[in-house]
């Protein structure tokens, strides 16, 4: 059988650090409240494009492999916030890192994006499409944030990772997964603006406007992402002491929490970014992949849960057998340039923006398929 084993690894986050200090300067909140809710302390604003960390972070990921990239025979790029819908987000990439015979593939499933793409890339490989694969996790959620609900503000940020894939006679990188979406409960996350229901409809790209219920999202959640881990554990045939490290989506500290006790996992193996980056969607689970291989976290042939969840609501709990090599081969020179204002400064100019184009009766009244 090949397998399709994990060689290269690297991320890339904006420099500028966005704080509950600088939301409480504009929203109704304090750090205390944010933290008691997320465990988030801080997240980052990006000053730069999706494609232009995820060219970054792909650069990187192929230097610890020691691939060049004209030897990439495929680019999957997981995100929900494109820079562009034509072309391709992914074939950006391509022509910025001279992947010149690679496919290039977007995929969007939400916060579950790097992980349905990291399915996609492993099943390539294993079926003989592709020999080495980039697979990338990447969002620029500041510009489509309504930074004015504080229900929704206070959890995102930017960020991105991108792991590369190569052919392997030996067992290692994804032993197994369990994707499903709860579709029933679709309606309780949708950000209203994005997309081609709200075209022609007196909306200006950029203004949206988030359905977010929070109490049921929390349920469903950590009912689908506990039930995708035991589900492919058991699938794989291991139990809950097998596992050396869990790396799930960084949505919310009391959801993880709840979803690795109830999966019967101590939380001393689990990796945590939440209160540094915050939710980064899909860039979640390969960014704390990416430090937890920089601290230390990550053995040789270290078994690692990948649980996650995302608006659809997509679910997915990936197993992953990692191979003998933790440290990079090499080390890439790329660089973001230096951003020239602060998170709250970039945020402030979102804000005024959003202020002269607001549109709430394009972004209400539409007739969604789960009302059909």
């Amino acid at each position: 059988m090949t397998y399709a084993a994990i060689t290269g690894w690297g991320k890339c986050m904006p420099p500028a650090v966005l704080t509950n200090a600088d939301l409480s300067t504009f929203l109704d909140t304090s750090d205390e409240w944010i933290v008691s809710r997320t465990g988030m302390k801080e997240r980052r604003v990006s000053h730069v494009s999706a494609t232009e960390m995820a060219v970054v972070a792909a650069k990187r990921a192929l230097a610890c492999a020691g691939v060049d990239a004209a030897d990439v025979d495929l680019i999957v790029y997981g995100s929900c916030s494109n820079d562009e819908q034509v072309p391709n987000t992914a074939s950006g990439v391509q022509a910025a890192i001279g992947a010149t015979k690679a496919a290039s593939i977007d995929l969007n499933t939400a916060c579950t994006s790097f992980l349905y793409s990291l399915t996609a890339a492993t099943s390539m490989i294993r079926t003989g499409v592709a020999k080495t694969a980039l697979v990338i996790g990447v969002e620029i959620i500041s510009p489509f944030m309504d930074w004015d609900n504080r229900n929704v503000a206070v959890l995102f940020g930017d960020g991105c990772a991108a792991v590369v894939l190569q052919a392997s006679e030996k067992q290692g990188g994804v032993l197994g997964e369990q994707l499903g979406c709860l579709a029933d409960a679709r309606q309780t996350l949708r950000v209203r603006g994005m997309g081609t229901l709200y075209t022609n409809r007196g909306v200006t790209s950029g203004d949206t406007d988030w359905d977010f219920d929070g109490q049921e999202i929390f349920k469903r959640a950590v009912q689908g992402m506990v039930q995708a881990s035991q589900a492919v554990m058991a699938k794989c045939g291991v139990t809950p002491d097998d596992i050396d490290l869990v790396v799930p989506h960084q949505a919310n500290l009391r959801i993880i929490d709840a979803v690795v006790s109830r999966s019967g996992i101590p939380m001393d193996k689990v990796m945590l970014t939440v209160e540094r980056y915050g939710n980064m969607s899909a860039a979640t689970v390969p960014v704390a992949l990416a430090e937890a291989l920089e601290h230390g976290r990550v053995k040789p042939g270290a078994l690692i849960l990948l649980p996650a969840f995302g608006a659809g609501l997509t679910v997915c709990a990936h197993l992953v057998r990692w191979g003998e090599r933790v440290t990079p081969l090499a080390q890439s020179d790329a660089e973001l340039p230096p951003a020239k204002k602060s998170a709250l400064e970039m945020v402030q100019d979102i804000r005024a923006r959003k202020a002269k184009q607001r549109s709430l009766e394009g972004l209400h009244g539409l007739n969604f398929i789960e009302r059909m």
